[in-house]
Protein backbone atom coordinates (compact mmCIF):
# COMPACT_ATOMS: atom_id res chain seq x y z
CA UNK A 1 0.00 0.00 0.00
CA UNK A 2 3.07 2.06 0.65
CA UNK A 3 4.68 1.71 -2.68
CA UNK A 4 0.86 2.30 -4.45
CA UNK A 5 0.74 5.81 -2.97
CA UNK A 6 4.29 7.66 -3.99
CA UNK A 7 3.40 5.81 -7.70
CA UNK A 8 -0.18 7.06 -7.78
CA UNK A 9 0.84 10.94 -6.67
CA UNK A 10 3.85 10.36 -9.41
CA UNK A 11 1.52 9.95 -12.12
CA UNK A 12 -0.71 12.49 -11.07
CA UNK A 13 1.72 14.78 -11.08
CA UNK A 14 3.04 13.81 -14.66
CA UNK A 15 -0.30 14.05 -16.09
CA UNK A 16 -1.01 17.92 -14.58
CA UNK A 17 2.20 18.65 -16.07
CA UNK A 18 0.84 17.28 -19.42
CA UNK A 19 -2.44 19.15 -18.51
CA UNK A 20 -1.08 22.17 -18.30
CA UNK A 21 1.82 21.95 -21.14
CA UNK A 22 -1.29 21.69 -23.70
CA UNK A 23 -2.38 24.97 -24.13
CA UNK A 24 0.87 26.56 -24.72
CA UNK A 25 1.93 23.95 -27.39
CA UNK A 26 -1.80 24.76 -28.91
CA UNK A 27 -0.70 27.85 -28.97
CA UNK A 28 2.94 27.45 -30.41
CA UNK A 29 1.21 25.95 -32.78
CA UNK A 30 -1.12 27.93 -34.06
CA UNK A 31 1.68 31.07 -33.69
CA UNK A 32 3.60 28.53 -35.80
CA UNK A 33 0.66 28.36 -38.24
CA UNK A 34 0.02 32.20 -38.43
CA UNK A 35 3.66 33.08 -38.74
CA UNK A 36 4.04 30.83 -41.79
CA UNK A 37 1.25 32.42 -43.71
CA UNK A 38 3.58 36.09 -43.19
CA UNK A 39 6.46 37.46 -45.65
CA UNK A 40 10.42 36.41 -44.62
CA UNK A 41 10.26 40.13 -43.44
CA UNK A 42 7.02 40.21 -41.47
CA UNK A 43 7.56 37.16 -40.23
CA UNK A 44 11.00 38.21 -38.78
CA UNK A 45 9.29 41.19 -37.04
CA UNK A 46 6.31 38.82 -35.66
CA UNK A 47 8.35 36.12 -34.15
CA UNK A 48 10.75 38.57 -32.62
CA UNK A 49 7.57 40.52 -31.02
CA UNK A 50 6.69 37.01 -29.74
CA UNK A 51 9.96 36.23 -27.80
CA UNK A 52 9.89 39.25 -26.44
CA UNK A 53 6.82 38.96 -24.71
CA UNK A 54 7.11 35.43 -23.95
CA UNK A 55 10.99 36.12 -22.63
CA UNK A 56 9.40 39.11 -20.34
CA UNK A 57 6.42 37.37 -18.92
CA UNK A 58 8.89 34.35 -18.07
CA UNK A 59 11.90 36.18 -16.43
CA UNK A 60 9.98 38.01 -14.35
CA UNK A 61 6.91 37.56 -13.01
CA UNK A 62 6.57 41.15 -12.16
CA UNK A 63 5.22 41.43 -15.69
CA UNK A 64 2.44 40.18 -18.03
CA UNK A 65 4.21 41.60 -21.06
CA UNK A 66 1.20 41.70 -23.96
CA UNK A 67 1.89 43.62 -26.23
CA UNK A 68 5.19 45.31 -27.95
CA UNK A 69 5.57 48.34 -30.16
CA UNK A 70 9.85 48.35 -31.66
CA UNK A 71 9.38 51.33 -33.25
CA UNK A 72 7.88 53.56 -30.11
CA UNK A 73 11.09 55.68 -29.95
CA UNK A 74 13.46 55.08 -32.64
CA UNK A 75 13.29 53.17 -36.03
CA UNK A 76 14.41 49.45 -35.69
CA UNK A 77 17.56 48.08 -37.36
CA UNK A 78 16.93 45.50 -39.54
CA UNK A 79 18.95 42.88 -41.44
CA UNK A 80 18.33 40.04 -43.27
CA UNK A 81 18.09 37.59 -39.98
CA UNK A 82 18.33 39.99 -37.13
CA UNK A 83 16.72 43.30 -35.62
CA UNK A 84 17.84 45.45 -33.20
CA UNK A 85 15.29 48.15 -31.53
CA UNK A 86 17.15 50.55 -29.09
CA UNK A 87 13.37 52.42 -28.54
CA UNK A 88 10.61 49.83 -28.29
CA UNK A 89 8.34 50.05 -25.88
CA UNK A 90 6.41 47.14 -23.98
CA UNK A 91 2.57 46.92 -22.25
CA UNK A 92 2.54 45.11 -19.01
CA UNK A 93 -0.79 45.14 -16.25
CA UNK A 94 -1.84 48.14 -18.43
CA UNK A 95 1.56 50.29 -18.42
CA UNK A 96 3.88 51.00 -20.58
CA UNK A 97 7.58 50.23 -20.58
CA UNK A 98 10.66 51.43 -22.16
CA UNK A 99 12.53 48.46 -23.87
CA UNK A 100 15.59 47.43 -26.00
CA UNK A 101 16.05 44.25 -27.62
CA UNK A 102 18.33 42.63 -30.26
CA UNK A 103 16.72 39.31 -31.68
CA UNK A 104 18.57 36.77 -34.19
CA UNK A 105 16.77 34.07 -35.94
CA UNK A 106 17.72 31.40 -38.60
CA UNK A 107 17.02 32.03 -42.05
CA UNK A 108 13.54 31.15 -42.14
CA UNK A 109 12.76 33.49 -39.56
CA UNK A 110 10.72 30.10 -37.34
CA UNK A 111 13.46 30.09 -34.59
CA UNK A 112 15.30 32.96 -32.43
CA UNK A 113 19.05 31.96 -31.82
CA UNK A 114 19.92 35.00 -30.08
CA UNK A 115 17.76 36.93 -28.46
CA UNK A 116 19.16 39.93 -25.50
CA UNK A 117 16.66 42.58 -24.36
CA UNK A 118 16.58 45.59 -21.36
CA UNK A 119 13.73 46.78 -19.51
CA UNK A 120 13.87 50.51 -19.02
CA UNK A 121 11.87 52.99 -17.30
CA UNK A 122 7.72 53.29 -16.86
CA UNK A 123 6.55 55.57 -19.59
CA UNK A 124 4.03 57.80 -18.11
CA UNK A 125 0.59 57.93 -18.98
CA UNK A 126 0.98 61.49 -20.27
CA UNK A 127 3.38 60.37 -22.87
CA UNK A 128 1.52 57.48 -24.40
CA UNK A 129 -0.42 59.10 -26.98
CA UNK A 130 2.82 61.10 -27.89
CA UNK A 131 4.79 57.60 -28.91
CA UNK A 132 1.42 55.98 -30.18
CA UNK A 133 0.86 53.87 -27.01
CA UNK A 134 -2.89 52.53 -26.26
CA UNK A 135 -4.35 50.89 -23.42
Amino acid sequence: MLLVAPMKKLCLMALASLTLAWPANAMDNALRAGLLKLDPQTRLEQRCDAEVLDRISHDDHNYKADRVVAYAFATPQMSADAIRSPGAAFRSKGQWYRLKFKCQTAPDHMQVLQFRYKIGDEIPEADWAKYNLYD
